[in-house]
């Protein structure tokens, strides 16, 4: 996850909204990401499992499951971040 900070509210509005909804969108990622772990998703079952190499990378099969989830439309959480980043910008312009 790039943790990179937001740019400043200088640059072009159509710009920073876009990079406002990428973060919202990385963040749903997350989100869903360690949703899809809490409930099991890629634990290994039986006798025929992927051994500690499942183990070890599982995590990215979820993250990237979690990406796929939120680029089909997602739960919807995106779109309530951006729009409490938007609206918490414009409460601090006077």
């Amino acid at each position: 996850m790039d943790t990179a900070p937001i740019l400043a509210p200088s640059i072009a509005t159509a710009q920073r909204q876009d990079l406002l909804m990428a973060k919202a969108e990385e963040l749903e990622a997350g989100f869903l990401a360690e949703m899809l772990a809490h409930s099991g998703l890629g634990e290994t079952q039986g006798a025929f499992n992927g051994g500690s190499g499942e183990t070890q990378f599982v995590s990215f099969l979820r993250q990237e499951q979690a990406r796929l989830i939120v680029e089909g439309g997602g739960l919807g959480l995106a779109e309530l971040i951006f729009n409490s980043m938007v609206k918490a910008e414009h409460a601090d312009t006077p």
